[in-house]
């Protein structure tokens, strides 16, 4: 079987006062699960595109890898229920997750997968303070219009998140979408890495707030600046100061605030955004 990545529901609708019958297409959520070595390590709700972008992006945001040649092979197994992410590791980095597995309480499970303490929760994130990356006004309403413009699944449902990795002399290096912020951002970071492009030389930009859990993953890929259409948490506010990481959110139009290191951020013109 073919997971589809949208469906079609039945809808009642009332549009200026009277009530329509009709449909709407909405996006399809799917039991992906991760597996090292055969043995399952955590299993998300997810949009089933992109799977091997996303393998790689949570393989080295969960810090299972450092780098995509830790990873020999991604195989793809579709069953009745949900899609296995097969992912095989090189002997020393597969024998290093064993001996992180045996060291664990109990089973992972979803949202914080693979730790083992509150303390990991909060773990402390790369320092990207060395990026020698500067965007100017411009390139903060330029890098949130060009993701808006680039998410198809997006225009079709108005139901998912999206991601995108912003170069200012390319403009977006890449995008990617799911029905769960984190994982758009696991499967773009698997993009990035994949085009063989040093996320020390972009900005990410996402459609959702600022949680800790983006400001981690972005650090981990080793983007200094945080770009968001909605506000971050204090929690996230304070590890990306600590990182040494631009926060940009709350993007309207040409209108923007930046949390932490506004040094990154050059005026310009506004203007120059075409």
């Amino acid at each position: 079987m073919t997971f589809q990545t949208t469906a079609r529901a039945p809808e009642t609708a009332r549009r200026n006062g009277l009530l329509h019958s009709g449909s709407r297409i909405v996006p399809e959520e799917v039991p992906i699960a991760f597996s090292y070595g055969g043995s399952s390590h955590a299993v998300m709700m997810a949009t089933p595109d992109d799977l091997e972008d996303f393998a790689v992006g949570f393989s080295l945001t969960e810090g299972i890898i450092t780098e995509r040649t830790e990873i020999a092979a991604i195989e793809i197994v579709e069953g009745e229920q949900g899609i296995d992410v097969q992912v095989s590791l090189v002997d020393d980095v597969a024998d290093r997750l064993r001996a992180r597995r045996r060291s664990m309480a109990g089973p992972v499970g979803c949202g914080l997968c693979g730790i083992e303490s509150i303390e990991q929760a909060v773990r402390p994130v790369p320092d990207v303070s060395a990026s020698p990356l500067t965007l100017s006004h411009a390139d903060i309403v330029r890098a949130v219009s060009l993701l808006n413009e680039a998410q198809p699944l997006h225009r079709e449902t108005r139901a998912v998140h999206g991601a995108g990795f912003y170069l200012p002399a390319r403009g977006l290096l890449a995008v990617r979408e799911d029905v769960g912020r984190h994982n758009a951002l696991d499967k773009l970071c698997g993009a990035v890495i994949d085009a063989g492009e040093n996320g020390r030389n972009g900005a990410v930009a996402v459609t959702s707030r600022l949680s800790v859990e983006m400001v981690q993953k972005a650090a981990i890929l080793g983007s200094p600046v945080l770009i968001a259409i909605s506000a971050p948490t204090a929690l996230a506010i304070r590890t990306a100061e600590e990182a040494g990481m631009t926060l940009v959110a709350l993007v309207r139009g040409e209108d923007f605030e930046i949390f932490t290191h506004p040094h990154r951020i050059s005026p310009g013109s506004i203007a120059d955004v075409a």
